[in-house]
């Protein structure tokens, strides 16, 4: 069933769908989060997304300690703990789970959908992260990740939303600054549109983080094939990331930073299977001084302290 000006809602006993022309999300009250993103009949999600607190470490993180201060974080982006889940349609907020479903049909509607996660961090002290979605008219998403400050945790290494795609991209274009980019990168950087060729990954002797793209207003990623055998298409499909008021770090990778951290040669990475998108909002600096033990310049850290918010816009 078709609703061009309005969105379709599905209420189910343990997740939310909701639908349009061309798009149909389902949001997982299991599996804490956005289960599916299906635009024009692709499969956008591998996984559900999630927040991520971790990069692979470079050489200087190692050189300055600073991946045995932070290590919570490691265990805190590879196990999430959703603790809450808030759905509201339109005017009326549900305020919880379980949803009363036994009166709605399959046939109603809505103008707006927002269903909000709360997740708990595996860490000492632990502190919330919130990732809310918000669903509009037409299936542009508006995604708002949110991070509680907390003393006595130690400095993140980032804070960002990871996207894993379920095969690997052809390439991805971008508005932003040239070339890789850190907060203490960008001053040889230029601001343009640019094409980049596949997925590529930093040829270092030791695999580490690499790939960060700074001050970007829009990412577009395309594919050409799915995880469906029975899916013959031979049209490349394409999924846009867009700033919302600000704009937005990412990276764009064959490999999640665990992949990356697990290899201590380029030859230990496995083959490239999936897409993993991280949009960021908040990014620690590389250094660079040296990688014998100089730290990241104080303006480049990221306080555990301190709230950290931002917002970006996932377009159907």
């Amino acid at each position: 069933m078709a609703y061009t000006n309005k969105l379709h809602v599905i209420y189910g006993d343990g997740s939310l769908g909701v639908g349009g022309d061309g798009f149909h999300y389902i949001f997982s009250y299991e599996r804490g989060g956005l289960e599916s993103l299906k635009i024009n009949g692709k499969e956008w999600l591998y996984r559900t997304p999630t927040p991520t607190f971790w990069r692979a470490t470079t050489d200087n993180d190692r050189g300055s300690g600073f991946n045995i201060k932070s290590a919570q974080w490691l265990s805190a982006d590879c196990f999430q703990k959703c603790t809450g889940i808030n759905v509201q349609v339109d005017d009326h907020d549900f305020a919880g789970l379980p949803l009363d479903n036994d009166h709605y049909s399959n046939d109603e509607t809505a103008d707006q959908v927002v269903i909000t996660y709360t997740f708990a961090t595996l860490t000492v002290p632990s502190t919330t992260v919130t990732v809310e979605y918000t669903v509009m008219v037409g299936g542009p998403i508006k995604v708002h990740a949110h991070y509680t400050g907390k003393e006595g945790l130690p400095e993140l290494p980032v804070f960002g939303i990871r996207m894993i795609m379920p095969s690997a991209a052809t390439g991805f274009k971008y508005e932003g600054l040239s070339g890789e980019t850190y907060p203490d990168r960008m001053a040889g950087a230029m601001h343009g549109t640019f094409d980049v060729e596949g997925l590529p990954v930093a040829k270092y002797l030791v695999p580490q983080e690499n790939g960060m793209h700074m001050a970007t207003d829009w990412v577009n990623i395309t594919r050409e094939i799915t995880q469906n055998n029975a899916d013959h298409s031979q049209e490349p499909f394409s999924m846009k990331v867009a700033k919302d008021q600000d704009p937005f770090a990412f990276s764009c990778l064959p490999y999640t930073a665990e992949e990356l951290e697990n290899a201590t040669h380029l030859e230990e990475l496995p083959l490239e299977r999936r897409t993993v998108l991280v949009i960021a909002g908040a990014v620690r600096g590389v250094g660079g001084i040296d990688s014998w033990g100089a730290d990241v310049e104080k303006q480049y850290h990221i306080p555990a302290d301190q709230d950290i918010d931002f917002s970006f816009i996932l377009n159907a």
